[in-house]
């Protein structure tokens, strides 16, 4: 299966993390298919980077979101729109 899943980068005790798009037997920091953004979760506010185009294509083919993602997708409105998308069809 394929998932949309944080990958860690960033110093120790900073870490910061890039979106991607990986086979859900991949570990963590191993291979991927795709980075769709990138979120670091030490600024104020957080920033969350992500490229809303390839997010619904890879949602569409049918990649799950972890818990983490499907909750920055939710706080950038990309969940809501595929939603939608998902109703209309």
């Amino acid at each position: 299966m394929v998932k949309i899943r944080l990958r860690r980068v960033g110093a120790k005790n900073r870490p910061s993390y890039r979106l991607v798009v990986a086979d859900s037997r991949a570990p963590r920091d191993g291979a991927f298919i795709s980075v769709i953004g990138h979120y670091n979760p030490l600024t104020d506010p957080e920033e969350i980077v992500i490229d809303e185009e390839k997010a619904l294509d890879w949602l569409k083919q049918g990649a799950q979101p972890t818990e983490t993602v499907s909750r920055l997708l939710n706080k950038t409105g990309i969940l809501d729109k595929f939603r939608t998308i998902k109703e209309k069809s």
